[in-house]
């Protein structure tokens, strides 16, 4: 029997061909310094370990409510309150399996077949797949270094038609760590609600911004949605567990949908998660917040110093999205070979120009990035096509 079409359509991630080779060379013994997968080399912090183990031994193992742990959903609004002060409402807030669980009921939600919906081009490739899974068109806006790698007005007036229900967007974004400037959100916000659709706004790396001040796009003109993670900032990547805040209005038809879908977020994660918002845990979390600038401090001039240009200085996440002057494929795979340094292939999250781009991630120790450099300026000096 066939398989549905869309299994057929979506691509595969490049990342995940370096990944492979990057794993068979270990296997083989050699030291791989791996700067390719967007996942923090931290922890959960030590009161979120804890608040799991409890639950696991006082078995509190079963089913949640569909939206999430009553206590859970009041912390995450109360972390609003005292780190934004944005008065979110708890009743809107909804508890997910993960930030993708998120996004797929949020596009199960708002779009419909034919549907038309604009990505930024670089951008999270979950974005227009989650829109053709249930039928939608992803429609690509081709942002570069000279929008700061994000929407403006001028690209989403242009580009909405009749056919186009919304806008989804990730400040911090992956691949380029820049922000969106909160004015040139507000306007697109405004246009979005004036003719009736629906803003998405990504924001799991939120917490994760360097020399800017972090703020939310709760309290924006219209329908906005905004999807968040206790994986970037709180460090908690396997633990798949997420929030969305809602417009009111649609809280009852997203909690239908993920009553099918996924019935509830795990509830291990959840009674954990409480425990993400002491004051211990925060001051955990924003000491490594410094130690992640610290690392982006470090790589910035050594990328540029091995003839990589950076167009746009990252502000937020954990990435540096640099040009290569080459192909990127060959650029990572050659990298790899030669220095045993894993990056991914800008090819990934779009086609504007991406195949000349590289995202490293500094999500390692920096000793490893230390070794790291080493080895990229060594890949520079000897090799004639970097």
């Amino acid at each position: 029997m066939n398989t549905a079409r869309r299994a057929a359509e979506i691509q595969p991630f490049e990342v995940m061909d370096v990944l492979s080779r990057a794993h068979a060379l270990e296997s083989a013994g050699r030291h791989v310094v791996h700067m390719e997968i967007g996942e923090p080399d931290f922890t959960a912090p030590e009161p979120v370990v804890e608040a799991g183990v409890r639950a696991l031994r006082d078995g509190r193992t079963a089913y949640t409510a569909t939206l999430g742990l009553p206590a859970l959903r009041e912390a995450i609004a109360a972390h609003y309150a005292s780190r934004f002060r944005a008065s979110v409402p708890a009743g809107r807030v909804v508890v997910t399996s993960g930030a993708s669980g998120g996004l797929l009921t949020v596009a199960a939600l708002y779009f419909d077949a034919g549907d038309e919906v604009l990505v930024p081009d670089p951008g999270y490739p979950g974005y227009r797949h989650f829109v053709r899974a249930f039928e939608g068109r992803a429609r690509a806006l081709a942002v570069g270094p000279a929008q700061n790698f994000q929407p403006t007005l001028a690209m989403v007036r242009a580009a909405w038609g009749s056919r186009t229900k919304g806008l989804v967007l990730g400040s911090p974004s992956n691949p380029t760590g820049t922000l969106i400037a909160r004015v040139e959100l507000e306007a697109i916000a405004r246009f979005i609600a004036e003719r009736g659709g629906v803003l998405i706004v990504d924001e799991i790396y939120q917490g994760l911004s360097y020399g800017l001040d972090p703020w939310t796009a709760y309290g924006l003109p219209g329908d906005v949605v905004i999807v968040n993670s206790f994986s970037k900032y709180f460090c908690m990547t396997g633990w798949r567990l997420g929030w969305v805040v809602l417009p009111a209005a649609a809280v009852r038809g997203f909690e239908k949908l993920a009553q099918h879908l996924f019935i509830s977020a795990p509830a291990v994660a959840q009674y954990a998660a409480c425990a993400a918002f002491t004051a211990e845990s925060i001051n955990t979390l924003e000491e490594r917040r410094h130690e992640f600038a610290r690392r982006r401090d470090f790589l910035l001039p050594v990328l540029k110093d091995a003839g990589l240009r950076v167009p746009a200085e990252p502000h937020g996440a954990f990435y540096v999205y640099a040009d290569c002057g080459r192909d990127a494929r060959g650029y990572c795979m050659q990298l790899l070979e030669n220095e045993a340094v894993a990056a991914t292939p800008g090819m990934d999250f779009g086609a504007n120009g991406t195949d000349r781009y590289v995202r490293f991630a500094y999500t390692r120790a920096m000793a490893d990035l230390e070794e790291a450099a080493r080895r990229i300026k060594r890949f520079a000096a000897s090799s004639p096509d970097a």
